[in-house]
Order: structure tokens, then C-alpha cells, then sequence
């Protein structure tokens, strides 16, 4: 059975955004899909048994599901997320590191640092 390429999910309501950071993906040989709502994602997450990406970039506050509820709603799933948000609360970050987030960015955000951490999320494992 062949193995897809892993890719990222994009999850942020700001088009610019989501299309800055897919690009910036890409120019790493990252392939990323990006959506607009936490519920659009979940949809094609929860309808499409085989739409696994190997980690999540997730804005904090969006329309609709907000990410620190996208993040609950895929509790148990193993998909690392990363969060992004352009307003820093130290209790949403709290909350979201402690159910098990890979990271925490306050946009904006240094490209290097994002690019760092989605790497560290899709690949744990330091290579020697």
C-alpha cells in the first residue's frame, strides 16, 4: 500500500493568511490545504475517513468553531496542532498547550520559527 505524502491542514479565516502560509509550505516541499472555518475542516476531516494530514496550522479565533474547540473535537486523533493567533491571551495559550498542542505562534510570526515547528510536529524524532 503506498503511503500519500504527508501534507498540512491551513485553518484560518483570513485568505491572506492561510495563503501566505501555504505558500511558505510549499516553498519547502510541504504540500497544504487550507480552509476558511473550523467547521469546514471537520467536515471534510469527519467525512473523509482517509483526510489525515500529518499536522494542523489552527487560528485561535475564527467564526464558528473557534480553535481551542476544533482542538477538542479532535482530541484522541494524534494530529499535532500548531496555533496561531494574532491575539495573545495567556490563558487560551495555557489551555491550548495543555490539552496537547505542538506549539503556540503570535502572528505575526517569524517564517523560520513556523517552518521549525510544523517540521517538528510531522517529525518528532531528531535525525542523527
Amino acid at each position: 500500500m503506498s503511503q500519500a505524502k504527508p501534507f498540512v491542514a491551513v485553518v484560518d479565516d483570513d485568505e491572506s493568511v492561510s495563503r501566505a502560509i501555504k505558500r511558505l509550505l510549499r516553498s519547502t516541499g510541504l504540500a497544504a490545504d487550507t480552509f476558511k472555518t473550523g467547521n469546514d475542516f471537520l467536515d471534510m476531516f469527519d467525512s473523509i475517513p482517509s483526510y489525515r494530514p500529518a499536522c494542523i496550522v489552527l487560528d485561535v479565533q475564527m467564526p464558528g468553531l473557534n480553535g481551542l474547540e476544533v482542538q477538542q473535537r479532535l482530541a484522541g486523533s494524534g494530529i499535532p496542532i500548531i496555533f496561531i493567533t494574532a491575539h495573545d491571551d495567556a490563558v487560551v495559550r495555557d489551555q491550548a498547550l495543555a490539552a496537547g498542542a505542538a506549539g503556540y505562534l503570535r502572528k505575526p510570526f517569524n517564517d523560520e520559527i513556523l517552518i521549525k515547528a510544523v517540521r517538528s510536529a510531522i517529525d518528532p524524532a531528531p535525525k542523527p
